[in-house]
């Protein structure tokens, strides 16, 4: 089995495109994917402290949390999409996330995480292989046999660039 590592944030426009590609490439071939795993690597594009924008540290977070318990994580990457770029709640109040992925996980249990900082060091963690193992500078990348698709800065990849670079 090959792993295809997707590196990206939820909070970054060209991200959810690339996300949203690979979600089509999928249903349009699913044998392209048949003997390959995906792994996700949320990171951040602006991580704290830095003052640029609302951060996704939280929302990365409930991912790992959302993995742990088992919960469909196809489903909490699509929420975590819309809830940065299209309804735009406030991502970084743990109570109004919750709120936003309460019929995908247990909110309880998940503002529990959150607010005890149990996946911080996981988040952290994420960063720092996307960006000082990986070598990622713009998302969303991937990695696949030890290849690299990277995002052109403020662009993005295409659909025919993931799939051309899924086939070979």
């Amino acid at each position: 089995m090959r792993t295809l590592e997707m590196f990206f944030d939820y909070i970054c426009p060209f991200c959810k495109r690339g996300y949203e590609y690979l979600e089509e490439l999928i249903a349009e071939d699913p044998n392209l994917f048949a003997d390959i795993k995906i792994e996700w690597h949320p990171c951040e594009a602006h991580p704290r402290p830095e003052s640029y924008g609302l951060h996704s540290d939280l929302c990365i977070q409930g991912m790992y949390f959302a993995e742990d318990v088992g919960a469909d994580i196809w489903r909490y990457h699509t929420r975590m999409f819309d809830a940065t770029l299209v309804s735009r709640i406030n991502i970084e109040d743990v109570s109004a996330l919750a709120e936003f992925v309460s019929d995908i996980v247990d909110a309880e249990a998940f503002t529990e995480a959150l607010t005890s900082g149990r996946y911080k060091e996981r988040g952290q963690a994420g960063n720092d292989y996307a960006y000082k193992t990986s070598g990622i500078w713009a998302v969303p990348s991937y990695r696949l046999d030890g290849r690299e698709l990277n995002a052109v800065e403020n662009v993005g990849v295409t659909k025919d660039e993931l799939r051309a670079f899924c086939l070979l």
